[in-house]
């Protein structure tokens, strides 16, 4: 599994209990969800490694999780490994809300400037997401919010935005 073909689903956090339990953090909107999952995969070595799942119960605002045929040193080293699953496992979504990664190569049409350009990147590691869109060579940054993000047209590929006033002609001029 590669992955650029997964998403990431949470980290290990720690041990819990003497018998290999794991406490897992899911970074998702509804980690019940995942409650039954068969396996993961876990990073090591910069590789994806397909584990399987014994039992798996909510603990908390956590899951905690015991991996088939894994000892409890075992699974201790395990700790602080992130997990993934496939991409298909991504529940689908509709409407005008979508996963970042589904929308790279979008066009983007803003409702008075036209045609912006296509999406080339999303920045999520600030207080704000942003689309990066490539305008002729040039970046144009978009915040991700529903104030602006009018309709989200996935069969044609295409995001209707309404930019607020002057915020595209800074990256224009």
């Amino acid at each position: 599994m590669k992955k650029e073909d997964c998403f990431y689903l949470g980290k290990i956090v720690k041990p819990f209990s003497y018998k290999g339990d794991l406490v897992l953090f899911f970074d998702v909107d509804e980690p019940m969800e995942y409650v039954d999952l068969a396996y993961v995969y876990l990073e090591i070595n910069k590789r994806l490694v397909k584990y399987d799942i014994e039992t798996m119960r909510p603990h908390q605002n956590k899951m905690v999780a015991r991996f088939v045929e894994l000892t409890e040193d075992e699974a201790a080293g395990l700790v602080g490994k992130e997990m993934y699953l496939p991409l298909e496992f991504l529940p689908k979504l509709d409407g005008n809300k979508f996963y970042y990664h589904e929308v790279i190569g979008f066009s983007i049409e803003d409702s008075k400037k036209g045609n912006l350009g296509t999406i080339r990147e999303i920045f999520d590691n600030m207080t704000q997401p942003l689309m990066a869109i490539d305008h002729d060579g040039k970046e144009i940054l978009i915040p991700i919010i529903d104030e602006v993000i009018k309709e989200v047209c996935r069969e044609e590929k295409l995001i209707k935005i309404e930019a607020p006033e002057g915020l595209i002609d800074i990256y224009l001029e």
